[in-house]
């Protein structure tokens, strides 16, 4: 359904395209959302699929694309981390793993956030003490790293255990992220049993302490549930127009985390449809599990499940369990669901007050919905990044973040005021060409700028310059002793102020400057490792990330590589002949 200027504002699927567009079109009897669609429908577009499977997929894609005004919408929608077990090393490496699977090894997840990794990462360290370094860090040790010291690796790198004995931990690690716990703690406690026998009671006593870490882990993971080996339990809480789903990962008979989602609904939206729109739209990037277990029914039950299990490859069960263990796993997380929104809602009405606040003090026209902060970050001009974030009422918009390589040629090393009229006239230039009606919801209703009456001044050159003079700019500039809570507030032909030093909209302010400077010290910071790791390989035609590790593993440094002859070139692994031909004439011949 579009608009009089052809925008989509809906996008939904039917078995019978007359009955659904024929109920569109009575006069009464629609809650005021979708007459609210109605009205504003100028016309419709079709598309025919071959399947009802294939129209679900299709809706719950074009949804996501589209975001059209009257579709339950997923936000803030990302890939989740796993555990990677690889396999291109004769000892294994055990880490975090985000994105595509495409280096060799076995991948156990997912896992609900990068916390829940990290914590047992952790927990198999203690236990199954498996390396976390690098391979290039694993082949340059000549003695035990700190880990070792601490008894959270064995020690393989130099020797410390076998690769027998080291491939046994992985299997072990392994039965254990696939849910065979028990199985792990039994032949741990019989290799106890052995060593003590033996009399070799320091090997008995590290055996032990393992059990004992290994008992430590499931009892820390709180939901184990015996049942359900493999599952995503959803469950959704409406209240006052506003949703939470959370979702409980469950694998291997193990509580992998939790994450809550708050979808974008309506006042008048059915359990339903939020559910079916959440899930749709959740596994449109995802590989479900075998069991998706629900809070509430959904309509089209049956054809979600079939659609699941095309992308699977594999049956996929979606279900709403009445009694027993899945329904004291949908209860709990219910009530995550509910505190959780709970929270959210009080939080929502600070915020909202918080930027009343902010309209008040500065003389805004109304609450600002989209507050852009900037700042920069250097070291003597060298590595410079421009950040810019954005808060609004629902807090720290982390999706609208950006950050900015400053490439000005012709600045001055150190140079600020230029180097934040690089990043506005790259921000605004961009904006105009996105969004030049204003009707996207791109522009900011405030800039906060990190400086004072010289950055403000040059801010305001560059919106003169693209015609835009009715966005309101701040400068945030430290006050007497550079101190927090005496900041000092410019503005373009008005005098300096200043607020109350105990001022809720003052501490709100000063968070909005200090994420904005975490941002881009934090994006400084990657840039300056970047460049640190660059070298001349960097720029071989031919030479990837991986021929990059072969040729510094084999030569030693980028410099022996540019001395190495054609011959030795030849003989590194994965270089070919003629590739080796590239690398010699970069070298040697100027490239």
């Amino acid at each position: 359904m579009l608009d009089a200027q052809a925008r989509v504002l809906y996008v939904g699927k039917a078995r019978n395209l007359r009955a659904r567009v024929s109920n569109y079109a009575r006069p009464s009897g629609h809650s005021g959302r979708i007459a609210r669609m109605i009205s504003e429908t100028a016309s419709m577009m079709f598309l025919t699929t071959k399947t009802e499977t294939e129209a679900l997929l299709l809706e719950q894609n074009l949804i996501k694309q589209l975001k059209p005004k009257y579709n339950v919408l997923l936000r803030d929608d990302k890939s989740f981390p796993n555990i990677l077990v690889s396999r291109s090393h004769g000892f294994p490496q055990i880490k975090k793993h985000r994105g595509a699977k495409k280096e060799k090894g076995h991948y156990y997840g997912p896992f609900a956030n990068a916390g829940a990794v990290t914590r047992t990462l952790s927990q198999l360290q203690k236990v199954f003490l498996l390396r976390n370094c690098s391979d290039a860090q694993f082949e340059s040790r000549t003695r035990p790293c700190l880990l070792y010291q601490i008894k959270r690796c064995s020690g393989p790198c130099v020797g410390k255990i076998s690769e027998a004995d080291y491939a046994e931990s992985v299997k072990d690690a392994e039965r254990f992220l696939s849910g065979r716990s028990t199985q792990v703690q039994e032949t741990l406690a019989e290799q106890m049993m052995a060593a003590s026998e033996a009399m070799e009671f320091e090997k008995a006593a590290a055996l032990r302490d393992r059990i004992r870490a290994l008992t430590s882990v499931q009892t820390s993971q709180g939901i184990n549930p015996r049942g359900v080996a493999e599952a995503d339990v959803v469950a959704l809480h409406l209240e006052q127009g506003q949703a939470c789903v959370q979702v409980f990962f469950i694998r291997a008979h193990q509580n992998w985390g939790n994450q809550d989602y708050y979808p974008r609904v309506g006042v008048d939206v059915e359990a339903a449809e939020v559910l079916e729109a959440f899930v749709g739209q959740f596994y449109d990037g995802k590989e479900p599990p075998r069991q998706v277990i629900l809070s509430h029914p959904i309509e089209n039950a049956e054809l979600m499940a079939e659609a699941l299990g095309s992308k699977a490859g594999r049956k996929v069960e979606v279900s709403v369990p009445q009694r027993g263990e899945k329904a004291e796993l949908v209860a709990g997380a219910a009530r995550n669901a509910r505190e959780s929104l709970a929270r959210k809602m009080s939080e929502t009405a600070t915020q909202a007050k918080l930027l009343r606040g902010v309209a008040e003090a500065f003389d805004l026209e109304g609450p600002p919905q989209r507050i852009e902060v900037y700042d920069n970050s250097h070291i003597q001009g060298t590595n410079a990044v421009g950040g810019m974030i954005v808060a609004g009422p629902e807090g720290f918009m982390k999706n609208s973040y950006r950050k900015f390589n400053i490439k000005g040629d012709d600045l001055t090393p150190g140079d600020d005021f230029g180097m934040m009229k690089e990043v506005l006239t790259r921000r605004f230039k961009r904006l105009l060409k996105e969004d030049p009606d204003r009707d996207k919801g791109l522009w900011p209703d405030l800039l906060l700028i990190d400086g004072g009456a010289g950055q403000v001044s040059a801010v305001r050159e560059i919106m003169e310059d693209f015609g835009v003079e009715d966005v309101p700019m701040v400068g945030v500039a430290k006050g007497v002793d550079r101190d927090h809570g005496k900041e000092e507030f410019h503005r373009v032909g008005q005098a300096v102020m200043a607020l109350r030093r105990n001022d809720p909209v003052l501490y709100f302010i000063q968070r909005l400057r200090d994420e904005a400077h975490r941002f881009a010290i934090g994006t400084h910071r990657a840039k300056r490792a970047k460049a640190i790791g660059a070298t001349p390989l960097d720029d071989v035609p031919g030479v990837g990330a991986t021929r990059k590790r072969a040729l510094l593993a084999h030569f030693g440094s980028a410099k022996a590589v540019s001395r190495a002859n054609l011959a030795d070139l030849k003989a590194v692994d994965g270089v070919s002949d003629k590739l080796a031909e590239v690398i010699y004439d970069f070298f040697h011949d100027g490239g």
